[in-house]
């Protein structure tokens, strides 16, 4: 519903927000078991957290949707703090992931070594993470301050998100010539040839599918993420719902009901037993 009085350009609609807090209360509490029985403890800072930071947001924009006035700024900043910081842990299980791809199918024919490629990538993840978060605090300062300009804070939290897109952009170019060379039988380590690798048999074949739909979701994010706040707190991007909806909301529960018909960490855990 279009509002002119709300901070949100729009009044969030309520069974959206409920039907999202659900999906994602699901799936949060099924990577937490998953990390559990499987005791994979790295889902617990990477999936499990970009999980309660959703379910926060989003009862942060189901409490706006049923309050209005001077009482409606600390849900909204609530909502626009978690939603932009909670999928950030997402892109470094993306990083985990493929290094341990990697070193099943044989890591003569990555660039990078699989622990290389978790320092690396995961470093910048906690960089974007990190300026995001001083972002949004300096966002959160000013709306809270009289005359308070949060557009500063809105510009650190565009440069974390531009971090993100670049750091996945060269992750994806890495693992797609992982990929070919692998098909190819080109291993960039022409000594390492006679080390152990897998064949690329049907588990692996669909963790690679989950682990493409998973960085394409969270890039698609990231993409509506830097042009909404390129467009500033007051813009059409950011004061229309739907967009919100389908291409954050939407794009982050795909990636993660999709995780669970699809884990590609189970396959891992699977290949190791």
């Amino acid at each position: 519903m279009v509002s002119t009085d709300s901070l949100y350009g729009y009044i969030p609609t309520e069974w959206i927000c409920i039907m999202f807090i659900t999906l994602f209360a699901i799936t949060t509490l099924l990577h937490i078991g998953e990390a559990v029985y499987f005791r994979m403890w790295w889902l617990f800072l990477t999936a499990v957290f970009a999980g309660v930071g959703e379910l926060v947001g989003w009862s942060g924009r189901l409490w706006s949707a049923k309050i209005v006035g001077d009482d409606a700024l600390n849900p909204y900043l609530m909502q626009i703090t978690t939603t932009i910081l909670a999928p950030t842990p997402l892109i470094a299980a993306n990083f985990i992931i493929l290094g341990r791809l990697i070193q099943q199918l044989g890591t003569q024919y990555s660039r990078l070594s699989p622990r290389w490629y978790t320092i690396i990538f995961c470093t910048a993840d906690v960089v974007a993470l990190t300026v995001q978060s001083v972002g949004g605090a300096s966002a959160s300062e000013a709306a809270e301050t009289v005359n308070g300009n949060a557009e500063t804070g809105g510009h650190i939290m565009l440069g974390g998100i531009v971090i993100q897109m670049i750091a996945i952009t060269i992750y994806v170019s890495l693992a797609a010539e992982f990929l070919i060379r692998y098909y190819t039988r080109r291993p960039i380590r022409q000594g390492d040839t006679d080390e152990e690798e897998n064949a690329l048999d049907r588990k692996s074949k669909l963790m690679i599918f989950g682990l493409g739909f998973s960085t394409l979701c969270i890039f698609i994010r990231a993409v509506y993420r830097t042009i909404e706040l390129s467009d500033g707190w007051t813009g059409r991007i950011i004061q229309t719902e739907v967009y919100f909806n389908v291409l954050d909301g939407g794009m982050i529960c795909s990636r993660d009901v999709h995780a669970q018909c699809l884990p590609s960490w189970v396959f891992l855990v699977q290949k190791r037993t």
